[in-house]
């Protein structure tokens, strides 16, 4: 199973493509969140939260029990500048030197200048966000 890690925006319909592919991301999310407490920031995996949808694709997907959707917490939201923070962070120290993640490193840089064009959008529209992860 692959994992992916992908930004959830508050609400039904943010009015733009949140799509981000995190694959990358989440292979490397041991590495990442190191660079992240190196560089002085939260951490990307710090902005995870569960809501019922993203719980319902990972029973779907055979990854949990459905008896915990009922006792899920209400998801949590951030704001876009908390995420801008760690993403631009992890993109600085990232831009000179990828490969210090070895060869996945330009894929990994590519998939963080992504979240940084949809955390920017998620500002622009005063919305919240959180990190959902999926296993496929």
């Amino acid at each position: 199973m692959a994992a992916s890690m992908y930004i959830v925006v508050e609400g039904e319909d943010p009015g733009f493509d949140i799509f981000v592919n995190g694959r990358s991301l989440a292979r490397h999310e041991d590495a990442l969140e190191k660079l992240a407490l190196r560089q002085g920031v939260k951490p990307l995996i710090e902005f995870f939260s569960a809501d019922e949808n993203s719980m319902s694709l990972l029973i779907e997907e055979g990854a949990g029990n459905k008896e915990l959707i009922q006792r899920l917490p209400p998801p949590q939201w951030y704001s876009p500048d908390d995420g801008l923070i760690t993403v631009q962070a992890l993109v600085r120290a990232l831009e000179d030197e990828p490969q210090q993640l070895g060869s996945e490193g330009e894929q990994v840089l590519s998939e963080l200048l992504e979240y940084r064009k949809v955390l920017e959008k998620t500002r622009s529209r005063d919305l919240r966000w959180h990190l959902a992860v999926s296993w496929r």
